[in-house]
Formats: C-alpha cells, structure tokens, sequence
C-alpha cells in the first residue's frame, strides 16, 4: 500500500492499496520538469544508447489496416474508389461516373467502406532507476514501434511521449515533429532517477491528450508499476479515459497494481520481457 500524507503530516492520508509490494508512506510532490533543464549532454551509457538507436532503427511494428475490409466494423462508411477489396457499390455515384465515362476503369468505380478515424496516443514511459539493459531495449522498441505506426507518411495519427520517475517531463508534445531516434536519445539523456510516480505521469498525459482534438485517445503505460511515490495511481487511472499498461515483467514488478490499472483505464494489459514481446504487445493493446 501507498500513502501520500496530503499536508505533510499525515491527516488526510488515503488508505487504499497500491499494488503488492508493501507498505510505503511518502509526502513526496511531484511536478512538471522542464526537459532541457534535465537533459545531460550525452546518454550515462554510450553502448546501450547505440543498441536502442540500432533497435529504433529497424523495429517497425505491423501498421493497422487505415480502411477496413469490409462493410463491417468501426468507422464512418464513407464513399471512395474501388481498390479491390470491397463489394458495396455506391449505385448513385458509380452513375455519375458511367454518365460521363461509359468505360471507366476498376477504380473509377465508388464503391463504400470503412475509413478508420484518427488516434492520438501518449505514450507514459517509465524512467526511474536506471535506463540500462533490457529496460532500454524495450523502451526503445516502443519508441520505434509507435513511432513507425502513428507518424508515418499518409496518416492523421498523433504521438505524444511522457517520461516519469518521481517528477514527469514532456518529451514529445503532439505538436512536435521528431524521429525515434530522437525522442529516444532525450530518454537516454534524463538523469537516472530512483523513485516512481505512476500517478504524476498519467496526469501530465491526460493534461497532453485534453489538447487534442482527436476523438480516439489512448494512453499507453510502459512500466514495471513498481509505485512508491505519491498517491495512488488507481485514481489517476480511473480517469483515464482509455489506459492500457504494457508491463516490464523482466524484473521486479506489480502485476496486481498492472492489473488494477488497466482495468479502471478501461484498457488492455500486455506483459512484456524482452525487446521483441513490443511490437506484439502495442497490436493487441491497440487493435481497432
């Protein structure tokens, strides 16, 4: 369980459980850093940011069809040319087109189907400890992966990046235009913390996604959920409107705190152990 003791000295204090790692009473406050402040002029391990560059590099996760198949599913059925998928012929248009071309060519014909509307996701990522090993690798992946399937060349996706330890910091606003490589080498680059605030960090995400005109808003977790910091991060996910956790389960970590989380975020729970369970993970957890 952790307390957050509200006016610092313990009146006030909520007592609902935070996961199962024990019992931790912390008046810590977080706030809002401004990144180039933190930022230290090269990563604390040169190797490891090679390896998470190498990974950003070439790691793509499988892009999410951007109309559907079918007639069937989400989306607003809209009118479009014929690309040798759908069978649903829009009769009044396709007339229109026969009127001035008695021959027209396959994909002059309309036919209509399912345009997928636009997402915006945060990715939370969390940095506290040290970003070496495994925890970069899959950091980087996640990076790559959302980077490769929400800004790439012909879609109105957004992708913005929090990173969190005992403060929070914005690494990426929606606005913002920047590479993988990029947003990864300013992860690598704040100094290793020690103490993780789950709840501060979906904050500074919800205050990201309230900018946004996007109607379709996820955020995506990616953390051992190890909270000892702060209030509990269940109220902050209850608030969420769509939350899903991808869970460092390569060391030590709080399944149940994952568990609860996703649930109340009315999201999706993916584990994850190695760098190559990401891109798998962000296609379940974020499937149309």
């Amino acid at each position: 369980m952790v307390v957050d003791l509200a006016d610092g000295r313990g009146e006030g204090a909520d007592d609902r459980p935070a996961g199962g790692q024990g019992v931790l009473v912390t008046m810590q406050r977080a706030r809002r850093r401004d990144l180039e402040e933190l930022l230290e002029d090269t990563p604390a391990d040169g190797e490891v940011a090679a390896m998470a560059r190498r990974i950003a590099r070439s790691l793509t996760v499988r892009r999410r069809p951007r109309v559907a198949s079918s007639g069937r599913g989400a989306g607003r059925l809209q009118p479009m040319p014929y690309r040798y998928r759908s069978d649903d012929i829009d009769i009044d248009r396709t007339l229109e087109v026969l009127a001035e071309r008695p021959h027209p060519e396959d994909t002059e014909i309309v036919v209509r189907e399912r345009a997928r509307s636009p997402r915006a996701v945060v990715l939370v990522a969390d940095v506290s400890g040290s970003m070496r090993g495994e925890k970069a690798r899959i950091t980087a992946a996640a990076v790559a992966a959302l980077t490769a399937d929400l800004t790439g060349a012909g879609t109105d996706d957004q992708l913005a990046l929090v990173a969190f330890w005992s403060d929070a910091a914005l690494v990426k606003s929606f606005d913002a235009r920047m590479p993988a490589a990029r947003m990864l080498d300013r992860l690598l680059r704040i100094p290793a913390r020690g103490l993780t605030n789950v709840s501060f960090g979906l904050e500074v995400a919800r205050a990201e996604l309230a900018r946004t005109p996007v109607r379709r808003r996820s955020i995506v977790l990616l953390s051992d959920a190890v909270h000892n910091a702060g209030p509990d991060p269940r109220i902050a996910a209850a608030r969420c409107g769509e939350l899903h956790v991808m869970l460092e389960s390569d060391g030590e970590h709080d399944a149940d705190l994952a568990v609860d989380l996703a649930r109340l975020g009315r999201g999706r729970l993916a584990p994850v152990a190695t760098h190559r369970d990401v891109a798998p993970a962000l296609n379940h957890l974020l499937i149309d």
